[in-house]
């Protein structure tokens, strides 16, 4: 019987069999799909990290689990995944009805108080971040986005250099 401070020697060769399996296999479906399988670039990105990790879960910590019907879950969410970001790729339509678009938060020092809204982001939060990137007045903030992952970008400078346009490209202003 198990319990939260001894397990049963047959659990334990288990448990120590599916965490190798589970982890050879997530090995095998990242070199095979590439390093986008745990990419944070888009919130499916993100989502299907957090499935993979509930997964990777389920199989080492739950007898009614097993090793195949993990991998296949994962290679079902890794395939759906590689599937989303080849529509994205190629298809705008896709794209645009799929996807969301980083918010500009902040422009040349002044706060986007609609775009704060729109993103749900508090003068607070956007301070917080303000802080974590070294800012030292409001007047060295170039651009603040906050990102479709929901990570908040700071571009900032202590002197009078410009913001390449390319850096604001598919921000909504």
């Amino acid at each position: 019987m198990e319990n939260w401070l001894i397990a049963n020697e047959i659990i334990i060769y288990k448990t120590v069999a599916s965490v190798v399996a589970i982890f050879l296999i997530i090995l095998l479906y990242s070199r095979v799909f590439g390093l986008r399988t745990f990419a944070k670039m888009t919130s499916i990105d993100f989502a299907a990290t957090i499935a993979m990790g509930s997964i990777f879960a389920d199989v080492i910590g739950s007898t009614d689990y097993s090793i195949l019907k993990g991998s296949i879950a994962l290679g079902i969410i890794i395939a759906l995944q590689t599937l989303y970001s080849f529509f994205i790729r190629k298809s705008s339509v896709f794209k645009k009805a799929f996807t969301n678009t980083p918010y500009l938060l902040m422009k040349d020092g002044k706060i986007l108080h609609k775009n704060l809204s729109k993103a749900n982001v508090s003068e607070g939060d956007l301070y917080g971040k303000l802080r974590e990137a070294n800012v030292i007045e409001l007047k060295e903030v170039r651009a603040v986005v906050f990102e479709v992952t929901g990570d908040i970008s700071v571009l900032h400078t202590r002197g009078d250099e410009p913001l390449a346009s390319e850096l604001l490209e598919g921000v909504t202003s």
